[in-house]
């Protein structure tokens, strides 16, 4: 299923990947990226009639946005109960631990989304990630001041590493 981590959230990346991983889920494919107008329009085409549109639009395209393809039995179900309602404030009464909860703030900016069914998976995922060979929206990571490290994955099935650590 399509896991996107919305604007608000992509500083807590780490942790939520984290959460991902404990929960089970191989994540197969990951991308940062900016929305177009026109893209998150494209994204959102059911909501159009809504009266929150507009706000969806302009939060959804305000900062960087990460894409991911995430793999496990009954995937869809599985991802929407680990994001919890859509509502924040409900997410905390009725989830705690779940993402909307533990890192949203209302509705709209909610950290994170999850397709509803096997249908809209497949339609958002073919947004972000075509089969056609076509890239989607464009990859908008900059690594201008860092370094890669790529940590295997026996390292954090062990527990031997702090995904959430950030080194000078």
């Amino acid at each position: 299923t399509l896991a996107l981590i919305k604007p608000d959230t992509v500083s807590k990346i780490g942790e939520i990947i984290e959460i991902i991983n404990k929960a089970g889920f191989t994540i197969t494919k990951l991308k940062m990226m900016m929305l177009s107008r026109k893209e998150a329009a494209d994204f959102h085409v059911d909501h159009q009639s809504r009266p929150f549109f507009n706000e969806l639009i302009q939060f959804i395209t305000s900062g960087p946005i990460i894409a991911m393809e995430i793999l496990r039995d009954d995937a869809i179900c599985e991802w929407k109960r680990l994001l919890g309602p859509a509502n924040s404030g409900v997410a905390r009464t009725d989830a705690s631990g779940s993402i909307r909860a533990l890192f949203g703030t209302d509705g709209i900016r909610n950290a994170a989304h999850g397709p509803d069914s096997f249908a809209s998976a497949a339609k958002e995922m073919e947004l972000f990630f075509p089969s056609s060979g076509g890239c989607g929206p464009a990859n908008t990571a900059k690594f201008t001041t860092c370094t890669c490290c790529i940590i295997k994955p026996h390292a954090v099935n062990e527990g031997k590493c702090m995904l959430n650590t950030v080194y000078p």
